[in-house]
């Protein structure tokens, strides 16, 4: 039985299949969700080898009405950094909404749906609404917004779910990373996108929240698949190289400094007209004071967020925005923010950890190769 505490939390439709499953719920975003089952180190390993099942109904899926694509393209573009214009039907794209600093206010995907016409943004759960009423503010008396809460996202995540999902529906070997259409498996109907935030191959299948439920036990059913909690997601999308909103970004950081400045379609930052541009086109010109790195380190203590990073002097330089230990590696691995010129890979690093000094070396990110299907064979 959950505790009281999280009782009292918003539940997405999955709860009690979590709770039956012996998942260990946590608050996430104002969500209970699990933050595993059997083990973290178990269920990041399965899916790196197997694959596995998350429940990610806390995203915000927002659907964009009102006009045809090309229109509704460009007046996304004066929001968006991303190219939007060019993106071909059931192509998805990341980005960011930024500030009038270029401060990273959500990072998201937006796709152009299969039909050609239709367009739907995935955003964050702690900031869905924010996200919300400055997409409603910005374009709402020429487009039409609409924050679906009657949807779920399952992801089925790791090497062997496109096995899995191809016993239900051809469209899972007939999708590369980074592309979506509608399918239907065993009867249910369903959106499909061959997307994550894993690292590895793996599918993220949006499914009215009245179907969720029957959705998640028919894929958990094959015995290639185990439920997954947060703990595995947050060691997987650390590995990967893959930046966590409200951790390694937020309204004080922009996308270059972040080290995801391909959130930022090449053309647009010629261009601009998009909020944020003129800052973003200042930073490119100018350089950045600091860049986010990834850190290896020389010990089996994992390096948690918050830590401080010295010098030989021991001042403080940075700070560390993420870090676990890392199953695939036996290495504890971090995400810190350093000055751009000591961020450089080689260079060595020391974090204070319980007051004791821990050595690392700053490394080329991803950690570990991200697996992505990026072609049909």
């Amino acid at each position: 039985m959950a505790k009281p505490e999280i009782e009292n939390l918003k539940k997405t439709v999955l709860y009690d299949l979590h709770i039956a499953n012996g998942g260990r719920m946590v608050d996430f975003c104002g969500y209970a969700l699990p933050i595993q089952y059997s083990s973290l180190v178990k269920e990041h390993i399965h899916t790196r080898n197997s694959s596995s099942l998350f429940d990610v109904s806390h995203m915000g899926q927002i659907f964009v009405n009102g006009a045809d694509f090309e229109a509704k393209a460009k007046l996304l573009e004066t929001l968006f950094p991303a190219d939007i214009l060019s993106l071909k039907s059931g192509e998805m794209r990341y980005s960011v909404l930024l500030n009038e600093k270029a401060g990273i206010i959500d990072d998201l995907i937006i796709t152009r749906a299969e039909n050609g016409n239709d367009v739907f943004i995935v955003v964050n759960g702690a900031t869905k609404e924010n996200d919300f009423a400055i997409m409603k503010n910005m374009l709402g008396d020429k487009l039409e917004f609409t924050l679906n809460e009657d949807l779920s996202l399952i992801a089925l995540q790791g090497p062997k779910s496109a096995d899995v999902l191809a016993r239900y529906t051809s469209i899972a070997n007939e999708l590369i990373f980074m592309q979506s259409g509608a399918a239907v498996i065993a009867g249910i109907n369903v959106y499909v996108s061959r997307s994550g935030y894993t690292g590895e191959d793996g599918f993220e299948i949006s499914v009215s929240n009245d179907q969720a439920s029957k959705l998640a036990k028919i894929l958990s059913d094959n015995d290639e698949v185990e439920f997954a909690g947060l703990g595995a997601r947050d060691s997987l999308r650390l590995e990967a190289g893959l930046c966590l909103y409200g951790h390694d970004m937020n309204e004080e950081i922009d996308p270059i400094t972040a080290s995801i400045i391909f959130a930022i379609g090449k053309q647009r930052r010629i261009d601009g007209g998009f909020v944020g541009a003129k800052a973003v086109q200042d930073i490119i010109a100018n350089g950045v004071e600091q860049k986010r790195v990834g850190i290896i380190f020389n010990t089996r203590m994992p390096v948690r967020e918050g830590a401080q990073l010295i010098d030989e002097l021991g001042n403080n330089i940075g700070i560390i925005t993420s870090g676990s230990f890392s199953p695939t590696l036996e290495k504890p691995i971090a995400f810190g923010y350093l000055p751009k010129d000591i961020a450089k890979i080689g260079n060595s690093v020391c974090a204070i950890v319980r007051g004791k000094q821990v050595f690392g070396s700053i490394v080329k990110m991803p950690f570990v190769k991200q697996n992505y299907k990026r072609s049909i064979n």
